[in-house]
């Protein structure tokens, strides 16, 4: 067997199909001399694979107790793209994490030692809000970003707009982030000096750079990235007044997507006049979703702007009324 590649796995093979391999077996199935299979597991060792010596007569070569190593070789960007592909699956059936994070553990066990930390690394500053990533990043800009992230290092990003403009980003990375189908990193941009949300997906290149920074310090480390959310810049600002409490207006405006600032006490009682109102901020780069949240609300809004939200609004509850049929006729003004 002359490749060197295929020699390896089948000794890999081999060795998980018996509690020990003595070096003349090894040689004898492999057809090779007994040196060539010595330089093999010296490789493989050096690999950081679970290979053990056992000395003596009756000596050989075996896995670690309790190891086992796949029949394939992967790299940790292969781990960590079977890795997303898993999560993206679960996600979209409903079904908890418990057995991509098995079967990732199976994947680690059979990386190198360098290839398993680089995969440690991202799994450590992975973090989810309400939803699970769906958009596909390359698994190899994903492993520069949490090593970044990780190791506190700044970043340099060839980075690829909503609108497809191109631009060069000196960034210090503070995590990556799940939410809403996506993974974004969360970042201190240094040239504009504010931090900033960016769609990984659209990350093109990923490079560490020497420099270092200390990230801050913040208790509510996961509301932050919330409200970093809320406040991207989209196209539309959007602001509505809201009489409910803040649990109901939270079901259908999550602090992902709104800034909610009470306004008033409200009045005594328990009736709907005791309800207080709220001030609802949204960035959104499309209005066609918030007439059907609005009425989701059932409850007094009032739109505060922009303009093309009432057109919006309207054009739906006109379509609403003629759902309902012809004997309907609209009220008011």
């Amino acid at each position: 067997m002359a490749d060197t590649t295929a020699r390896a796995l089948r000794v890999l093979e081999l060795l998980q199909s018996a509690q020990q391999r003595t070096v003349a077996e090894l040689a004898d199935r492999l057809g090779v001399d007994e040196r060539t299979i010595r330089r093999d597991m010296s490789r493989l060792v050096d690999l950081g694979l679970p290979v053990e010596t056992l000395r003596g007569r009756y000596g050989g070569y075996r896995l670690a107790p309790g190891r086992r190593v796949l029949p394939l070789m992967f790299s940790a960007e292969e781990a960590v793209a079977v890795y997303l592909g898993l999560v993206r699956a679960q996600a979209a059936s409903g079904e908890p994490e418990i057995a991509a994070q098995t079967a990732l553990s199976k994947i680690r066990r059979a990386l190198p030692t360098a290839g398993a930390e680089r995969v440690d690394a991202l799994l450590g500053v992975m973090a989810r809000t309400s939803q699970h990533g769906d958009a596909a990043p390359d698994p190899a800009v994903m492993l520069t970003l949490a090593e970044a992230v990780a190791r506190r290092q700044a970043l340099d990003l060839r980075y690829v707009s909503r609108d497809g403009v191109s631009s060069r980003r000196a960034v210090h990375p503070y995590g990556l982030v799940a939410h809403s189908n996506r993974w974004y990193l969360v970042a201190f941009d240094t040239e504009r000096q504010e931090e900033r949300t960016f769609r990984v997906d659209r990350v093109r290149a990923a490079r560490s750079l020497r420099e270092t920074f200390t990230p801050p310090d913040r208790p509510d480390a996961e509301g932050h990235l919330l409200d970093l959310f809320a406040d991207a810049d989209y196209r539309w600002q959007v602001v509505l007044r809201i009489r409910t409490t803040e649990d109901r207006i939270r079901v259908h405006l999550p602090r992902s997507v709104a800034r909610l600032e009470r306004q008033g006490r409200g009045e005594a009682g328990t009736g709907e006049g005791s309800l207080p109102w709220y001030r609802a901020e949204i960035h959104a780069e499309s209005l066609d979703w918030l007439p059907s949240v609005i009425a989701a609300l059932d409850c007094e809004v009032t739109i505060e702007g922009p303009g093309e939200l009432r057109d919006r609004v309207r054009a739906a509850a006109a379509r609403m009324t003629r759902a309902a049929g012809d004997d309907v006729r609209p009220t008011g003004p």
